[in-house]
Order: structure tokens, then sequence, then C-alpha cells
């Protein structure tokens, strides 16, 4: 079955009309609402396809947040024009009806099923094929079924932008696999640029598709990308660094979240820090809180994110009794030493967190200078055993370096 993504991005499209953000201005080629249609074999072509009243945002997910303009459900017709501008390659198109995904009102033509539930809404086409649009619909205004086990669809439809551990959450519970094709919906001026966009899904194994494009479900979906084992963010105080790294594991379906600095007991202040970091992690995610990284690293079987090497090195300077120098200084060095041997053997896809200690005044204090050159060393270190190095400033990543 062959299914025709004729828009991809949110209510508003992308450039939204009358915006003026960076975004919108330099989005290269437009997206118009999403729209996707199935192939509909045995239903025969007819008339043409009625759309809602124009500048109705159909339905809302929430009172800010409309679901995407769709065409209510039956609405079966001839091939629908392809907006301006999209070339779609002669013969892609299949020359029967098609359904329109997803519906806000009717009823489904005879074979297909609709199932509503927590998930979003799964349609299950005559031949057994099933399309999830990964979203949580509103109350629907004609009998759905909500009832029944989840399986794995075909195909996913899915608002990265908006919840990128959603797509994670459905990989733990085993409805994505390597033979889902994923697909990137509802984009909008959330992402900077197409390019953020691109990279984003990349890190996330969705793809991201223009406007018109015709998928075969019974291809299998590309291979995804091979991503780096080993990735070493730095930046400074406030940079991003640390929600750059929760994104780039934000659609994995396990990850442990390992944080090396204090719980912030007894300070309010960095109380505040660590819940602000808490609620901002997929909720099915682990947390460790240790200094042990080596052998963290080396028992891991998921994903691991460390934040942060800084807040580590500083835990162990008080363990080592170093900051006066001497031979805490060489036991520091001795858990440095452990710490990139495991990094360097690791089977496990890790993402680490560090300070950027070089950019900043020489500490005028002999253990301010201490700690600045254990952490850069140890950065230095980190760095050529990974594969992947960047650098944070100001929210957007700069590199690879």
């Amino acid at each position: 079955m062959k299914v025709l993504i004729s828009g991809t991005a949110s209510a508003a499209g992308w450039p939204a009309p009358g915006c003026g953000c960076a975004s919108c201005a330099r989005v290269p080629r437009g997206r118009s609402r999403t729209s996707v249609r199935l192939d509909a074999p045995g239903v025969p072509p007819g008339g043409p396809v009625p759309h809602l009243p124009p500048g109705d945002p159909g339905p809302c997910l929430t009172p800010d947040r409309p679901v995407p303009h769709v065409t209510p459900v039956p609405r079966v017709g001839p091939v629908p024009r392809v907006p301006s501008g999209v070339t779609v390659p002669h013969g892609d198109l299949p020359s029967s009806g098609f359904v329109v995904l997803p519906p806000s009102g009717g009823s489904l033509p005879p074979g297909y099923q609709a199932r509503s539930g927590p998930d979003g809404l799964t349609v299950t086409t005559p031949d057994g094929l099933r399309i999830l649009y990964a979203a949580a619909l509103p109350a629907l205004p004609f009998p759905y079924a909500t009832t029944g086990p989840a399986e794995e669809p075909d195909m996913v439809l899915v608002d990265v932008l908006d919840r990128p551990e959603r797509l994670g959450d459905l990989r733990r519970r085993g409805l994505v696999g390597e033979r889902t094709h994923v697909v990137a919906v509802d984009v909008d001026h959330r992402v900077p640029t197409e390019a953020e966009l691109a990279r984003r899904t990349a890190l996330w194994g969705v793809r991201t598709v223009p406007d018109g494009t015709v998928i075969d479900l019974r291809d299998p979906p590309p291979t995804p990308p091979l991503l780096p084992r080993r990735t070493l963010l730095l930046g400074g105080s406030r940079s991003g660094k640390s929600a750059e790294a929760e994104l780039r594991l934000a659609a994995e379906p396990d990850v442990l979240y390992v944080a090396t600095g204090p719980s912030g007991e007894g300070d309010p202040e960095w109380s505040r820090r660590v819940r602000a970091h808490r609620d901002r992690r997929p909720a099915h995610w682990g947390t460790a809180e240790t200094t042990d990284l080596a052998g963290v690293l080396r028992s891991a079987t998921s994903p691991l994110l460390i934040d942060g090497l800084g807040t580590w090195i500083t835990a162990v300077f008080d363990e080592c009794g170093a900051w006066s120098g001497g031979e805490g200084l060489d036991a520091v060095a001795a858990r440095c030493d452990e710490l990139v041997a495991a990094w360097r053997q690791t089977r496990v896809r890790v993402v680490a967190v560090s300070d950027e200690v070089g950019l900043g005044v020489v500490p005028h204090t002999s253990s301010g200078r201490m700690f600045r050159d254990a952490l850069g060393r140890l950065n230095q270190r980190l760095s050529m055993e990974s594969e992947d190095v960047g650098l944070v400033v100001a929210g957007r990543l700069l590199g690879p370096i």
C-alpha cells in the first residue's frame, strides 16, 4: 500500500502566515499543514475531496495546540493535487481512491478499522497494514474502538518536535521496530532551520520528507544513520549543553541518567536546578546518583547520559582530599585514568556533559587552578577517545569539533 504525505507542517504551516521569526524567514521551501492520504484499493474514485471551511483549524489537542487540518473520513476521491512546487515522480501515485488520516468526523469505508487510544489513532487497512498517528487526539465525534491490544504499526506519524520521548516510549514498549516507517509531521518554527530539523530527526531515527512524498509500506524503511557511540559535549555555564545531551537520547527506549552532583539537600537554589533537570527528562528514563562512572560504563546495558564531569571531578577532589595538593592529586589522576579506560572500552551509547574551562580567567586560588587543570586534561583525553565532540554556546551546537 502507498501513502501520500501531501503536507507535513503544523496547522499554521511553515512558514506561518504573518510570522516574523527567524525560522519562518529562512525556511527554504514552505510546508503545508499535515495531510496524509492512504491508498484505498477497491474504492472507486469519486468527486472532489471536500475540506473544512478555510481558516478552520479543526479540533484541538489543547486550547493553544491545534491538531493539523485534515479532511474528515470518509473522504474518497481522485488523487489529490500535490502542492505547488513539489515534484512527485510520474507513476508513483496509486490510481485508486484515498482515505484521509487522521479523520475528524464521519465513518470509515468498508474493511477499514480504527482504534483511538493513549498513543493516538491507529487505522488498519483492509490488507492488515496499520498506520499510527501518534498524537493525543480529542474525543472523536463518532464511535471508534478504544479497546484491544496495541500492535506494532507499519507506519508511525509523529510530532517529534513536541515530545521526542513519546517515540522512545513507543520503542520501549515494542510498538516501533526496525521495519516501522517513522515519519515526522506537524513540523514548524519550533526548530530554527530545516538543517536543524534534519539533524534532530537523524538522531532520533525519524524520517523527514518534503510535502508530496509517496511511501510504499511494502518497502523496508531506510537504514538509519550510524550514531556515534561516545559523545562529549562541552560548554560554559547555562550554555544549553545539558539540554543538547538530553535531546541526543530523547527517542531512545531506555536511558540511564547518571547524576554526578550533590542532591541539593540543604541548598534550595541547587535543589531547584536538580528538580528542573529531573522534570525535563522523560519519565521512563532511569536515574543513578553516583561518582563511580567507570563502574557504570563497564556494567551498562542501555545508553547513558552523564551529567556532568565537572561535578564529578569536584566530588573526586573531595573524596581524595586533593584540594590542598600532594598525594590527593595522584589519587585524582588515578580515578581519571580509570574513567578514561572505561570510556574507551564501553559497549553502549554514551553522551557526557562537561564544562569547558579553557575560556575563562585564570583562577586566583591554587585549588581553583588545580581543578581547572585536572578537568581540562580529562576533557582532552575523553575527546581523543570519542567519535563525536561538540561545543555548545548560547544554546547552539558548534561542531562537531
